[in-house]
């Protein structure tokens, strides 16, 4: 008799009690995710978080008394730290590239769908951070201005990485999932939580977000 796997418990961060009740009201639908807890700003969020102990912390960024990122780089000290994904609307754009330098793992606009929301925090709570195809073009866009010199670096740096390794990584710069990769290149998830892996590994990077850059500066996304 196998046990049901324990609901993610998720906390919610934002200064927009409208906001906090539609996010709450989605992610209760869904019978593997539980909120365990709302905050109005990071100081708050950060309390809730050392004492709730959550999996997953949905994170706006522009919050009084305590911004998203700076909480998000505070509960990245915590141990054990909950995995954060950042809701954004994209109006400070440069608070994105922040928010990934302290920590966060995956980027959720504020008008995704259900969907979409759901998938982010399950794909966060399994260590598959998500960041969707519209977030991840908008990165490339601001961060991955191409230039000759930076084309040739990332080309060369991008040399290290096996044939199938080059897939994956062009798979998670169009911005899938482990799980979407696992569909497209016919191989199982945990193969491709290790391609991801050794990629991070061999190019010297913390995220995907960093690796989509790369490769797109190595001409690898168009």
């Amino acid at each position: 008799m196998t046990s049901t796997p324990e609901p993610i418990r998720t906390l919610i961060a934002d200064d927009e009690w409208m906001v906090r009740s539609t996010l709450r009201a989605i992610l209760e639908a869904a019978p593997d995710i539980t909120v365990i807890g709302e905050a109005s700003d990071g100081v708050e969020a950060v309390d809730l978080a050392r004492t709730l102990r959550p999996d997953v912390a949905l994170m706006d960024i522009r919050m009084p008394r305590g911004d998203g990122l700076t909480a998000t780089e505070q509960l990245a000290r915590l141990d054990p730290s909950p995995r954060v994904v950042v809701l954004t609307t994209f109006d400070l754009d440069e608070y994105v590239h922040a928010a990934l330098r302290h920590g966060a793992v995956g980027f959720l606009l504020k008008d995704a769908s259900a969907g979409e929301m759901l998938a982010a925090v399950r794909s966060a709570a399994s260590g598959d951070a998500m960041i969707s195809p519209r977030v991840t073009r908008r990165l490339l866009r601001m961060f991955a201005e191409p230039r000759p010199d930076r084309h040739s670096d990332a080309a060369q740096r991008l040399s290290v990485l096996t044939g199938k390794e080059h897939e994956v990584l062009l798979a998670v710069g169009g911005g899938l999932t482990n799980t979407e990769i696992a569909v497209t290149l016919h191989m199982s998830e945990a193969t491709v939580k290790t391609h991801v892996s050794r990629i991070l590994a061999k190019l010297n990077l913390s995220n995907r977000v960093q690796a989509a850059i790369l490769a797109h500066r190595a001409g690898l996304l168009g």
